[in-house]
């Protein structure tokens, strides 16, 4: 619980942004160290609230209470082994999780909540810096083999579980790097990619096999994959959301994930060829969520001329809606460390692209738009988007980037070669058990429950790996779950 009187005492705290005229030269992390001294005070502020809602907030179950304790109290090993007794990479959800837990602290009904999520990133780093976190190899083998297709969070943590296990690991990844969107996905400047390096030298040294350029039906045959006992998908939801308008196909539109990776593999020290940049152009950023705000940060840090973001929805309030209570995750203004790059945080709410514009070189030059706004029909209930008369508006832009979400995993790949059976809505479809149509393919992450977040990812994993091992050996040790797994990792 912390200090009894520590939310009294001391106010919410979060680790200083660098000046953004530093920032913006560079791809490392955003934030200024934090003092030990700090985060004890705020790990202080954990109340003794009787119900944990926290836990319920958190996908992974993560034991939250019992390590803002000990981290208060400087135990910082012990803290270490609760927080990854339920969560297999913290130092990724430490920096890159939108922390649905603290939405759910009993201290945010009427004060600031605990700073769960940066508490849990410094506890990870402790352990890290002190030699903690060391290869664990499993004492014995079961002689049974699985291949993990795809790297991401979830690919990675049913790979960890699954060996921990004691089975044989193979992990395959299409892309040149290990990491899925972990690597290419998300910017340095939000997790840096030698977190995730340290973390796969660790797995390797425990006997997970990573074999990375190994797409499953052209680099790698699907026949290969016969001589597993499982295979776990976890390929995520890459395929996205389009914007089927006039001038689509100009020169100058793109799709988010065509955009970031290219960065990604630039900071990595890799020549780009015909590289997407927003170097001296006009950009707009359409979608208003996390791809969204890095494709903000990334075409600030490439020198932009101008970035707006916009997005379909009206903005949200600044408090939580009363629709929405505690402990619920509320639908409320969020903003990222990108949108405090801009000049008075250019987000356009309401909005809804209508053409987009170009010259006789087929270049993009500018977009159309309309604003709108959502009503509500009192026959049906559904809510209808009419557009407003008189506020179609024209906007340059040099550089447009889609950034929609995603509509499912692509299918003209391992899951058609596998012949795995997909959902109404284009996911893999499974029973309760992570259990595709195919005996021994299991699935787990994005590409089984839609695009979502890291915790949900890493939970999948994990709970995919456990029916996994239920699979092969008939019994199983791996934690579901809950504190009452805490022994059992």
């Amino acid at each position: 619980m912390g200090k009894p009187t520590g939310f009294k005492e001391y106010k919410r705290q979060v680790p200083v942004e660098r000046p953004v005229e530093e920032r913006i030269e560079d791809y490392q992390e955003v934030f200024e160290p934090f003092s030990e001294k700090k985060l004890k005070e705020q790990a202080a502020r954990c109340m003794n609230c009787g119900i944990p809602f926290c836990h319920i907030g958190c996908p992974l179950g993560n034991i939250i209470p019992e390590f803002n304790d000990l981290a208060y109290r400087g135990l910082w090993k012990k803290a270490h082994e609760v927080l990854s007794a339920t969560n297999n990479f913290p130092e990724f959800t430490g920096r890159i999780c939108p922390a649905p837990c603290e939405e759910s602290c009993v201290l945010g009904i009427n004060e600031p909540a605990v700073t769960i999520e940066n508490i849990e990133k410094m506890i990870i780093e402790h352990a890290f810096n002190a030699g903690w976190v060391v290869p664990e190899p499993p004492e014995q083998r079961t002689g049974k083999s699985v291949a993990v297709i795809g790297s991401g969070p979830s690919g990675l943590a049913a790979a960890d579980q699954l060996n921990r296990a004691g089975h044989t690991v193979t992990v395959f990844e299409r892309s040149d790097r290990i990491g899925g969107l972990l690597r290419y996905g998300i910017p340095d400047f939000k997790l840096e990619k030698n977190i995730i390096d340290r973390r796969l030298e660790v797995m390797e040294c425990e006997g997970i096999v990573f074999k990375p350029n190994a797409a499953i039906g052209t680099d790698v045959s699907v026949d290969e994959l016969e001589v597993f006992d499982a295979v776990v998908l976890a390929i995520g939801s890459t395929t996205g959301r389009d914007l089927p308008v006039l001038g689509r196909d100009l020169e100058g539109v793109h799709f988010a994930m065509d955009f970031l990776p290219q960065q990604n593999k630039e900071v990595a020290g890799d020549g780009v060829e015909d590289k997407i940049s927003a170097e001296g152009k006009n950009v707009i950023v359409i979608g208003g969520g996390d791809t969204g705000s890095d494709c903000v940060g990334t075409s600030i840090r490439q020198g932009c001329k101008s970035v707006v973001n916009f997005e379909l929805f009206p903005q949200p309030p600044n408090e939580r809606p009363a629709h929405q209570p505690w402990p619920y995750w509320p639908m409320k203004l969020r903003g990222s460390s990108s949108h405090r790059e801009t000049e008075g945080d250019k987000r356009s709410y309401a909005i809804l692209t209508k053409e987009f514009i170009g010259d006789a070189s087929n270049k993009l030059t500018a977009l159309r738009s309309v604003n709108i706004e959502f009503n509500r029909e009192r026959k049906t209930g559904n809510a209808t988007m009419d557009e407003i008369a008189g506020t179609m508006k024209e906007w340059k832009a040099d550089l447009v980037l889609l950034a929609l979400g995603f509509i499912g995993p692509e299918q003209d790949n391992v899951i058609k070669e596998l012949g795995v059976e997909l959902d109404e809505l284009g996911n893999i479809k499974t029973d309760k058990n992570y259990q595709t149509n195919v005996e021994n393919v299991f699935t787990a992450g994005d590409c089984h429950r839609g695009q979502s977040l890291i915790v949900w990812a890493i939970s999948e994993g994990r709970e995919a790996a456990r029916s996994v091992d239920l699979f092969l050996m008939g019994e199983s040790n791996l934690p579901t779950k809950g504190p009452d797994d805490l022994p059992k990792r």
